[in-house]
Order: C-alpha cells, then sequence, then structure tokens
C-alpha cells in the first residue's frame, strides 16, 4: 500500500477510500458451520428492499475422492419476516438461490439435518451476498465489454448508490425504533397510572373494611 502511495499520493488514496466503501457497504457472508442430525440452524441477514440477493450452500465432502452418504443430505429454507418464501430445498447435498428482496427487513435461511441414527454432524459451506457484492461483475464487464477502468467506476457507482439507498433505509428504521420507542413509553405510563390507581383503590377498600369492623366490634 505504501509503495503504491510513494506513485502519486492523492490519486491512489482516493481510490483507496472508494475500495474500502465498496468493501464494506455491500453485505457478504460466507462461513462453514456443523450441523447435528435431526437439529436445525438458522442465519439471519437484514436487507432492504429491491436489493439483489444471492446465495449456495453445499455439505462439506471430508472423505475426498468418496461420494457423499446418502444420510447426508439437508433441507434449506429462505423465508422474509413477512413469512414470504424465496428458496426452499427438501433433502440435497447443494443448492443456490437468488432473488430481489420485494421488502426491507430480516431474512431467514434455514438448515434442517434429516434424521439418521446413529447422530451425524454434517459440515455445511453457506455463502450469502445482498447489495453490490449479489453483482456478478466479471458477467457484466463481458456483456458490455469494459475495461478494467470502466468496471472500477461501475462498481464505484453501484457502491455509492447502495451507499445513498442504506443512509435513507437506516434513517427508515431509526424513525420506526424512535416511533416504537415512543408508544412503548406511552403505554408504560398508563399502565404505571392503572397499577397505581388500583393500589390506591385496594387501600381505601381495605381502610374501609377495617374502620366497618371496628366498629362492629365497637372498638372505635
Amino acid at each position: 500500500m505504501m509503495m503504491i502511495f510513494g506513485l502519486n499520493p492523492k490519486p491512489f488514496f482516493d481510490l483507496s477510500i472508494l475500495l474500502l466503501l465498496l468493501l464494506f457497504c455491500s453485505s457478504t457472508e460466507s462461513l462453514r458451520f456443523e450441523l447435528q442430525s435431526s437439529s436445525t440452524k438458522c442465519i439471519s441477514e437484514d436487507i432492504k428492499s429491491n436489493s439483489m440477493t444471492v446465495g449456495k450452500y453445499s455439505i462439506v465432502n471430508l472423505n475426498e475422492g468418496y461420494p457423499l452418504p446418502d444420510s447426508h443430505r439437508v433441507t434449506a429454507r429462505v423465508t422474509s419476516s413477512f413469512g414470504n418464501n424465496y428458496h426452499y430445498g427438501d433433502k440435497v447435498q447443494s443448492g443456490q438461490f437468488a432473488f430481489l428482496a420485494a421488502e426491507s427487513g430480516d431474512y431467514m435461511t434455514c438448515f434442517w439435518a434429516t434424521e439418521h441414527d446413529p447422530k451425524e454432524t454434517l459440515t455445511i459451506d453457506f455463502e450469502w451476498k445482498s447489495g453490490v457484492a449479489a453483482k456478478d461483475w466479471s458477467n457484466v464487464a463481458k456483456k458490455g465489454q469494459v475495461d478494467v477502468m470502466e468496471l472500477e467506476i461501475k462498481k464505484l457507482y453501484e457502491t455509492v448508490t447502495d451507499i445513498h439507498d442504506e443512509m435513507f433505509y437506516l434513517r427508515e428504521r431509526e424513525e420506526e425504533m424512535q416511533e416504537l420507542n415512543k408508544t412503548t413509553n406511552d403505554r408504560m405510563f398508563w399502565l404505571s397510572f392503572l397499577s397505581l390507581f388500583v393500589c390506591l383503590s385496594v387501600a381505601g377498600l381495605q381502610l374501609w373494611h377495617l374502620k366497618g369492623f371496628f366498629e362492629k366490634k365497637k372498638l372505635i
């Protein structure tokens, strides 16, 4: 990095900043996890509306050169926070999905391992991309016949657009949270007021009951 700065500090510094934005503004999840037979594991991702999302998963073959046992299968499902289904793979060893998010919110990918006796542990590779990271830039370059610099400019433009949309999305989420906090505070106020009223009412009834009891016994 220092060697590049030495060539022409200002332009390359700006380019580095933009490339860093490109890396952090789009969402990419790539992970490997273990899943036991008859168990479930879910991964959640917050995606804004009209964002492209792609994902792929596969069971890792730990014995290279040999086929995966038929018992090594999972059922995968991708759903939105509104309950809409975007992908379903029934008892598969690998799969992939791609869709345009119709609504903003948390999207959930769940994996269920099939039952097996004795229990087995499956290793699953899962990659999930959304936003700019989900775009096939190599295909864009081939179709448009653009050079490297043009491709980088296209990426940076998409990044800036994605950041702009993300800022508005976060602002909307913040307004929703503020409205939720306000509603919760109002409900807590009325609940506290009702609790105080009930306590005072019970205390008044107890005093009235005790006064009647003492009057009956002619103690007062």
